[in-house]
């Protein structure tokens, strides 16, 4: 006789009899020991430490914290004493350290203070607001001076080391390390100027950086931190070393550095205002204004000629298109600026290619000071 396990045929009900429980697999344990890495899988790594330390070594001693005392008025109390802080470094044998000018500005009193905790009154030798730049000096039998070596500019290359040292916070010779992100970045300073040919970087740049020296892995400086991007992080900035060459010994010199000008004002030309004003090219300076007897006026550039309305803006036109200086291409205003404080001293003479009434015409100039 055939067993069916609780089964009916018809109308009832068919019960299934319960599954077996699914088998449960045996977890699979390893257990990885780890390797030793070989003294030659360290190598490379130990250098890397040792170059660091070694530079951090040499050059921290070069590196100073610059303390500021800035005296304002108050309406309630009157003069009133505040301390500001930033960094620099020693440039030479003779006493002058290189910083930045938003860190002594309107100083009344100004104390270097070195890694062997002496701290040293300095006196300001010359000050360049436009590329943020100042000297100060103190007495160099007062303390033992480390200048730094300097870089060259056509050696940096975006990817390369670059290291910062300085004192951000207050925290003395604090050193972080990056590469160097960008180069030729112009920057924006709050007077409306531009520093051009800045270097960017993603080394930890903080409040108190100010000043310091941006080095390469040799310990040479490739530029002198000055900013950092607001709202973000592992963007900062400094003014490149072959513009420290170029106004440093000035400075030291003469007190301040002066930049070289045409003496005139002009609206960078885009498309829209090409078409709107019937231009015959998209790129260049129209003049606007020219400085009375300065170097454009005395050459014979012609200013504007009339006003017009774009929009709701009040336009001077009529005046010439400059496209070019020295043979080299001006697409705007900003280029313009670039080309002369770059590449330019005042005296310099300057071949200027113009459009006046859409013929071509070439005058020559000599730069004065602004």
């Amino acid at each position: 006789m055939l067993l069916l396990a609780a089964c009916r045929i018809g109308s009832a009900a068919i019960v299934a009899t319960p599954p077996l429980p699914a088998a449960t697999a045996t977890p699979i344990v390893i257990v990885a020991t780890p390797t030793p890495l070989s003294d030659a899988d360290l190598l490379p790594i130990d250098i890397e430490e040792q170059l660091i330390t070694n530079l951090y070594e040499r050059v921290g001693p070069s590196v100073v914290h610059i303390a500021s005392e800035i005296v304002t008025m108050d309406f309630f109390f009157g003069p009133m004493a505040s301390e500001g802080t930033g960094s620099g470094f020693v440039w030479d044998d003779a006493g002058h350290i290189v910083t930045n000018y938003h860190v002594i500005e309107d100083a009344s009193r100004i104390e270097v203070i070195f890694s062997d905790e002496s701290q040293v009154e300095a006196e300001v030798v010359g000050v360049d607001p436009r590329n943020d730049l100042a000297v100060l000096r103190v007495n160099p039998a007062s303390t033992r001076l480390q200048p730094l070596a300097l870089s060259t500019a056509d050696t940096i290359r975006v990817g390369q080391r670059a290291i910062a040292i300085g004192n951000p916070f207050g925290l003395d010779r604090t050193l972080t390390t990056g590469v160097v992100s960008a180069l030729g970045r112009p920057l924006e300073t709050e007077m409306g100027d531009y520093i051009f040919n800045v270097i960017q970087t993603d080394a930890a740049i903080n409040p108190g950086n100010s000043g310091g020296p941006l080095l390469n892995s040799r310990g040479q400086v490739i530029g002198i931190n000055t900013a950092i991007q607001e709202g973000a992080e592992g963007i900062g900035f400094a003014v490149p070393v072959e513009t420290l060459q170029r106004v440093v010994p000035v400075l030291v010199a003469e007190g301040q550095y002066p930049h070289p000008t045409l003496g005139l004002l002009g609206y960078s030309i885009t498309a829209p205002l090409a078409e709107a004003l019937g231009l015959p090219v998209e790129r260049g300076v129209l003049v606007a204004q020219l400085a009375r007897g300065g170097p454009a006026d005395a050459a014979g550039v012609r200013g504007a000629q009339q006003e017009t309305i774009i929009g709701n803006r009040r336009v001077l036109a009529g005046g010439d298109i400059l496209t070019h200086v020295d043979a080299r291409p001006i697409a705007d205003w900003n280029a313009l600026l670039e080309y002369l404080e770059l590449n330019k001293r005042v005296g310099d003479r300057v071949t200027l290619s113009l459009l006046r009434d859409g013929q071509p015409i070439t005058l020559e100039a000599t730069l004065a000071a602004e």
